[in-house]
């Protein structure tokens, strides 16, 4: 049975992508590795305790001893490395953590996997020659867009905040060991993600919580800042299609080509709240705006036919059946 190395499967996308790769392949194991951060929740995992392919290991990714020693215990033949700090906020707050994690930690992963499964530069160890490196980045890297166009994987970096400039520099340090070394590498950017098991922290989760606890709904700025919104398992089938058949070296974008507007996703969770849990006033009135946030990104669009026309990938949700589902798993959540 192979045995894969999953970073960060704690967090929102990573939890959701272990319980979508156990389910989609019986004859793989996996660790997760992740340190229970703020976007951590074992919550998120709480159904595959019982489950004999899945193991979790409490821990950081920059622990040289601790991933050497998951490496020869497990034998890992592959890693898919979700693991970052990923709050924008928080990154501007704090970003000294966001270089910890996101460049160094990134790194430290990807020299122990090359030193399990190679010997020389080009040169894989025996049995190893399959063994990939799979790196989960994000749309932000590319800075920001105009009213028009979209982001392309030939798209120039242009990060704008220590986050997007931490993940912009875990992608580089990704692709130089695939044109150093030859190591099998593949990485993935993708749009913005929403879906069940979000942290609570995150727009869309905020949005229905302030609203169904009769408090104010935050909007920064004007609410015109625009984000291609992708359903968190939609961006799971991407990851597993760009691990399983994607092409060593490439970058592949995965966005679900559903932009939509900060006001309009409040509007429409304010709409669909109103029919599925209705009060004397309407949700909407409690949406209020707040102070922009510093270097706050206009517009992120993703352009996917890469990983369409190259690897037969297609969303199955678009944003109004996507996110009535994420609203009804919160109301859930909430016990509402």
């Amino acid at each position: 049975m192979k045995s894969i190395l999953i970073t960060g499967g704690a967090g929102f996308i990573g939890a959701n992508f272990i319980h979508y790769f156990l389910k989609q392949y019986k004859d793989v194991s996996v660790v997760n590795l992740d340190l229970l951060t703020y976007a951590g929740d074992l919550a998120n995992l709480e159904e595959l305790k019982s489950n004999e392919r899945y193991h979790f290991v409490k821990g950081d990714i920059g622990d040289a001893e601790l991933v050497n020693e998951l490496f020869k215990t497990h034998d890992f033949t592959d890693v898919i490395h979700f693991a970052a700090e990923s709050h924008v906020d928080n990154s501007i707050k704090n970003p000294d953590a966001f270089i910890k994690t996101n460049v160094h930690g990134t790194f430290n992963l990807l020299n122990i996997a090359k030193n399990h499964w190679m010997d020389a530069p080009f040169s894989f160890k025996e049995g190893c020659e399959d063994n990939r490196f799979h790196h989960i980045s994000t749309d932000e890297v590319y800075g920001t867009l105009g009213e028009t166009g979209l982001f392309t994987e030939e798209t120039p970096y242009a990060p704008n905040s220590p986050y997007s400039a931490s993940k912009a520099s875990s992608d580089f340090i990704v692709r130089s060991y695939f044109h150093t070394y030859g190591m099998n590498v593949v990485t993935t950017n993708c749009s913005n993600n929403y879906g069940p098991k979000q942290h609570d922290e995150k727009l869309i989760p905020t949005i229905i919580r302030k609203a169904i606890n009769n408090e104010n709904i935050p909007i920064y700025g004007d609410g015109k800042n625009i984000r291609d919104w992708l359903y968190v398992e939609d961006h799971c089938s991407g990851i597993d299609l760009a691990f399983q058949k994607g092409k060593a070296g490439e970058t592949y974008n995965i966005g679900g080509k559903n932009e939509r507007d900060n006001l309009y996703i409040a509007h429409r969770i304010c709409e669909i709240l109103d029919e599925l849990k209705p009060k004397e006033t309407l949700y909407s009135s409690q949406i209020s705006f707040v102070t922009d946030r510093p270097g706050h990104d206009f517009r992120y669009a993703i352009d996917a036919s890469k990983i369409e026309n190259e690897l037969g990938w297609k969303a199955k949700e678009d944003f109004e059946s996507g996110i009535l589902k994420t609203i009804e798993w919160y109301l859930e959540k909430y016990n509402n």
